[in-house]
């Protein structure tokens, strides 16, 4: 068994207890948004982004921890880290990781004033950044490949939902 890169097992480690963390807040602010009147949509596809998302992490790990870290490709994915904070600085407690339509007007400050979905857009940077920080070429084509086509799906659902809030 090859031994571990300590800079590669930092950054895996850094991915694991973000989307951990993100979790506990999607779930709170969902909770939170449905007790005031909000609505779900598109949940039967939420469990395939799941298993994708997570399928991306277990082979980030399985075949990354041993790899050395790009610092170019490491750098890039800095940088959609201050995006990402951006993006959830921006929704504040309407943030989740489901589709939940509040009766409020839609986010249009912050990346959203520039770009219509900016978190799809940031998270499918990051399924292909992150696995080029170790060097995985066929994951990150692979799983932005799945990503993609699953965001395809959740954008028209997402977009038919807020139809009448735009």
């Amino acid at each position: 068994m090859p031994e571990a890169s300590l800079p590669a097992v930092i950054f895996l480690a850094f991915i694991v207890i973000q989307r951990l963390s993100e979790l506990v807040i999607a779930r709170s602010n969902t909770r939170r948004l449905l007790a005031d009147g909000a609505y779900e949509v598109g949940a039967s596809h939420y469990p395939l982004i799941v298993s994708v998302h997570v399928a991306w992490i277990i082979a980030l790990v399985v075949l990354g921890y041993d790899k050395p870290v790009s610092m170019p490709w490491l750098l890039v994915f800095v940088v959609l880290q201050v995006f990402r904070l951006w993006i959830l600085l921006s929704m504040g407690r309407r943030w989740t990781t489901r589709i939940i339509v509040a009766k409020t007007p839609l986010v249009t400050k912050g990346p959203f004033a520039f770009v219509r979905h900016p978190n799809y857009l940031l998270v499918a940077l990051e399924i292909f950044t992150a696995p080029m920080v170790l060097g995985l070429f066929p994951i990150a084509f692979l799983f932005s490949g799945f990503n993609g086509a699953l965001l395809a799906l959740r954008i028209r659902v997402e977009d038919e939902a807020l139809t009448e809030l735009r």
